[in-house]
């Protein structure tokens, strides 16, 4: 096996330990010392991987919106959809990964909430995090619209209201803790389909 792999392989063994410290020690609480002693290595050998706790962090997001991002993509390019199904599919994969990432979820919950009581701006990362996420759903709906799919609507509007449904699956999983968001992917397939032009 290459160095590149082994190293890549150990990267990720090292932010499933680390999201457990991040789980029960807060994200404030946690740092590179108790991160270290999970993985049962130093923290000399832990900066070999990483930077800090933040470069951990963001690693973790990083690796939750890559995956995200390559299933999207192929939603994206499946010319058997049109565009209200291919919106459909793509909030339902979201919902399917932030299932799946519960944990991680909430960590980023507690690091937004510190950022907020520490008069940073929470909202600043968010924004720079989803932006991609936003674009793609605003060109599915520009795209149904050209198609005479989708009714002629404001397209930032539309946006918003079906990130909202992204918003609230994360806020029931992270605040309610629920288990999953099955009750919510009705309400979703619902919504889209209202969309939908009515001569088409």
């Amino acid at each position: 096996m290459s160095i590149v792999v082994e190293h890549d392989k150990r990267r990720k063994e090292i932010l499933e330990k680390a999201l457990d410290v991040f789980i029960t020690e807060g994200y404030v609480n946690a740092n590179f010392q108790k991160i270290a002693d999970k993985c049962r290595i130093t923290r000399t050998t832990l900066y070999l991987y990483f930077k800090n706790k933040k470069d951990i962090f963001n690693y973790s997001i990083k690796l939750l919106l890559g995956k995200l991002e390559e299933d999207i993509k192929l939603i994206r390019s499946d010319s058997s959809l049109d565009s209200v199904e291919k919106i459909t599919k793509v909030l339902l994969k979201i919902f399917g990964h932030i299932e799946e990432n519960r944990r991680l979820l909430s960590v980023i919950l507690d690091y937004l909430l510190h950022l907020s009581k520490s008069e940073g701006d929470p909202a600043k990362p968010v924004r720079r995090r989803t932006l991609r996420l936003r674009h793609i759903l605003s060109s599915l709906v520009i795209e149904g619209i050209k198609t005479g799919k989708i009714k002629s609507v404001n397209v930032k509007t539309a946006d918003d209201y079906l990130y909202s449904f992204i918003e609230a699956a994360i806020f029931r999983l992270t605040v309610l803790r629920q288990e999953t968001v099955g009750d919510l992917r009705e309400t979703v397939i619902f919504a889209v389909e209202q969309f939908t032009n009515d001569k088409s």
